[in-house]
């Protein structure tokens, strides 16, 4: 123990040293219109001092210190009133018809819903409710509710309806018969791996509009249905659906969780101490892939619109930035592997999870609350047919509502604070679960050591791309780069 803390606590001072080293005071911008009161270094070397010595308090506290409740032990339980479930619902399918129905009749406009809905509404709005209140995909997900309505109308229609269910999912909608001998899902959660890399890659490399959106939209659908079709319902929702994976791990944090042991009164929700779920589950190696390519999305978003990279790379071509993209997130997944090595998969797994959520609030809650009100140009233009029902179609989203020094405060304490939440959860995970070290004595702190390490050159590097203004390559690169259309339109922790 003495000597872990010492080799941190040394970390720590040499970073309090740079720090108090004279530079160059220069204004570093943390966007296009954000300017840092401070020299860029000082609160660099300050963040990532403070993720250090938050890692020597946790050092020194005993190790059998657990977020957990003890074994056996369940939180309070809340009824969930009827509407919400079926409110929820039907906002889910009502949002995939609308990207349909744009889809179907074409157009291109500001009226666009399919961006709107699944970058904006669902990979940044959908995340956080889910990390800070509970677990609204659960019911927000139209491929279950589509599922649920075919499997109502099978049951009601179809020449098996007197045969009665004999599944295992409970539904107020529906309960898709789900049968024993249905195959088990080879491979854990790796689906979910694939997808949330393909998503990532759709949003970062590709990039493509509404029409693009739209074929995609409808083949994840397919997929997902003929997963719930061949392994269930709920055995593909719990490790092959991308959405449902990746929610759920952010569940982990929340305070509210869906009780897995419903009663005759329908479904309930279990209450849980904030971010105590971390360390209530078991993770896996796919779970920390997943949680390790979000936190690598976010950072490349970042990295992505710096002047350093552009020098770099200029404006790639689709193909070029797939490759860059890929490396870099093969980067990040080869440090947390390397983490959960010596600390083990809980500890790494909790340790990562808050800082993705840190990164996804200070990146992108900007971008939910600017981009977020072009719903006012989609409702007055619902079918992108040149229409403006309600006077708003030409409206122009605008953060000039936001005070810049609150949205730079905010964006430096949700990354700290990210980090200190997780080298506590980190610390506090179970020691059990210590991955790959089987047959080797290696003190409990000192395998904390590695993803302190992971923790502060994340820390550094992040606040690193917040203090960077964003780029915008010329407009011929611009144009000759469909990726960058994506990237450059709102993304991220600018505010435009």
């Amino acid at each position: 123990m003495r000597r872990a803390a010492r080799i941190v606590m040394a970390a720590a001072a040499i970073l309090a040293v740079g720090a108090a080293m004279p530079t160059g005071a220069m204004a570093h911008a943390l966007d296009a219109s954000f300017e840092s009161r401070l020299p860029l270094v000082a609160y660099l070397a300050g963040a990532a001092g403070a993720v250090a010595l938050s890692f020597v308090f946790v050092f020194m506290t005993s190790s059998a210190t657990s977020t957990g409740r003890p074994a056996g032990e369940r939180g309070r339980t809340v009824s969930v009133p009827r509407w919400l479930p079926l409110g929820l619902r039907a906002l889910g399918i009502i949002a995939w018809l609308w990207i349909v129905v744009q889809g179907v009749l074409g157009g291109s406009s500001e009226a666009e819903v399919a961006p709107l809905f699944l970058w904006v509404y669902g990979w940044v709005g959908v995340a956080l409710l889910s990390a800070f209140v509970g677990p609204v995909w659960h019911w927000l997900d139209p491929f279950t509710t589509l599922y649920d309505i075919g499997a109502w109308v099978l049951r009601r229609g179809g020449p098996g309806r007197s045969t009665p269910a004999s599944g295992t999912d409970r539904d107020d909608m529906a309960d898709d018969g789900d049968a024993p001998m249905r195959p088990a899902l080879p491979g854990g959660r790796w689906p979910a791996v694939a997808g949330l890399a393909v998503f990532i890659w759709l949003e970062l490399a590709l990039s493509g509009g509404g029409s693009t959106l739209f074929v995609v939209v409808l083949g994840y659908t397919a997929v997902t249905l003929a997963g719930m079709v061949l392994y269930g319902r709920d055995a593909w929702r719990a490790d092959g659906e991308t959405f449902s994976v990746w929610f759920g791990l952010l569940g982990r944090i929340a305070p509210l969780a869906l009780d897995e042991q419903p009663d005759e009164c329908g479904e309930r929700l279990r209450r849980q101490g904030f971010a105590t779920g971390l360390s209530d589950h078991r993770w896996t190696l796919p779970e920390i892939i997943i949680v390790a390519l979000a936190v690598g999305s976010i950072l490349f978003d970042g990295l992505s619109q710096t002047q350093i990279f552009f020098d770099i790379f200029g404006a790639p071509p689709p193909l070029g930035i797939t490759a860059i993209l890929a490396g870099f997130l093969a980067m990040v997944v080869a440090l947390a592997a390397i983490a959960a090595r010596w600390v083990g998969f809980g500890a790494t797994g909790a340790g990562l999870l808050p800082i993705a959520v840190g990164y996804l609030a200070a990146h992108y809650l900007t971008y939910l609350l600017i981009d977020g009100q072009r719903i006012l140009v989609a409702i007055s233009d619902p079918f992108q047919q040149g229409w403006d029902l309600f006077g708003t179609a030409f409206f122009e989203p605008s953060g000039a509502w936001l005070p810049a020094e609150l949205v730079w405060v905010f964006q430096l304490l949700v990354v700290i604070g990210g980090h200190m939440i997780g080298a506590w959860a980190g610390h506090a995970a179970p020691v059990g679960d210590v991955g790959a070290h089987a047959g080797r004595a290696v003190n409990t702190r000192l395998r904390q050591v590695p993803l302190a390490v992971v923790m502060v050159i994340l820390t550094a590097v992040t606040l690193w791309s917040l203090g960077q203004a964003v780029v915008k390559p010329p407009a011929d690169e611009v144009a000759s780069a469909p990726w960058s259309a994506s990237a450059l339109s709102g993304h991220g922790q600018r505010l435009a």
